[in-house]
């Protein structure tokens, strides 16, 4: 159907003056309006704590509200399927964790694959502290080896659950040690602490920053911690490397987006980020937690990534891991 001249000149005039809008608005900068960053955890946990902290420092660099919106359950599955089926705009931030690279192998069938539906943008390494109850005569990690070699089966560890960086931690021991030490899992970390200070599991391996106060009231006894290098934190406790020559674990958390997110806005929020991370009191704070900065571009965190996903592709199938 041919329209009146006059009307498709003004539809014509209207479509430019939508484009004209539409440039404008990509053209100003990065945020326009609040960030969501969807967490897949409860509120208080280390997860958690660290989301708020770069949401504060992004609020305040940025100049918009960025603002965590917690979504638990199914190991970070449901918070990471939401960022997935969002718009790629960079408005809907993931905070990435180890767990989305153990799930790529622990789960025969996800709604989502994570290298290919999440665009990295950068992250951040936390140190998991290896403890025992003081009641267990073990005050290394050579003396805790050679007890559960004597005693076969007869140590048991607690984790936050089948298929957590608690319990794989302790199965890379298990392989790389052989030992034969006993899985008792937890529907979350808080309990398996709890039983492990009252003495109902003998060793965890957990986050520093949930079991630094009951070290340093001598409830539990830091055996190592599971970075290549000492803990700020921690400073006097070695390394498990250093008795068990090549072992390291963490927990990595990270900021991704929905894959086809522009590039512009993703290295905008990587350059923050890696600014938040040389900040001295933004260190301070992390180093509280137990985390080293790890600055990087976003291939240097795709990297991390197909590297853990590797790595902890094996201990699963090692360990016989099945999601609860």
């Amino acid at each position: 159907m041919n329209l009146p001249r006059r009307q498709f000149l003004h539809l014509a005039a209207g479509a430019a003056a939508l484009s004209t809008i539409s440039r404008v608005a990509w053209a100003q900068p990065y945020p326009t309006r609040p960030v969501r960053i969807i967490v897949g955890f409860p509120a208080g946990g280390t997860a958690d704590i660290t989301a708020r902290l770069l949401g504060q420092w992004l609020s305040e660099r940025l100049g918009q509200p960025f603002v965590v919106e917690n979504r638990p359950g199914a190991g970070s599955n449901i918070a990471t399927e939401a960022v997935v089926r969002a718009a790629p705009d960079g408005y809907t931030l993931l905070l990435a964790y180890t767990g989305n690279a153990i799930n790529a192998t622990l789960y025969d069938k996800l709604n989502y694959n994570f290298v290919g539906d999440i665009a990295p943008v950068a992250s951040n390494r936390v140190a998991l502290v290896m403890e025992v109850n003081p009641s267990l005569p073990a005050k290394t990690v050579a003396e805790f080896i050679a007890n559960a070699k004597t005693n076969p089966g007869k140590i048991s560890y607690g984790s936050g659950g089948v298929g957590t960086t608690s319990h794989l931690s302790a199965e890379l021991l298990k392989m790389m040690a052989g030992v034969d030490i006993l899985h008792v899992p937890y529907r979350g970390a808080a309990p398996a602490l709890t039983d492990l200070i009252g003495g109902r599991v003998q060793m965890m391996f957990d986050p520093i920053a949930s079991s630094i106060e009951y070290i340093r009231a001598g409830r539990l006894r830091p055996l190592a911690v599971t970075t290549r290098e000492r803990s700020v934190a921690l400073p006097d406790v070695p390394t498990v490397a250093n008795f068990v020559p090549g072992y390291e674990t963490s927990v990595w958390f990270g900021v991704g987006v929905a894959k086809g997110t522009p590039i512009e806005v993703i290295e905008r929020l990587n350059k923050a980020i890696n600014k938040a991370r040389a900040d001295p009191k933004m260190r301070v704070r992390l180093a509280d937690l137990g985390g080293n900065a790890l600055p990087g571009s976003p291939a240097d965190f795709g990297k991390l990534i197909a590297d853990e996903i590797e790595k902890w592709g094996k201990v699963v199938k090692f360990a016989g891991a099945k999601p609860g």
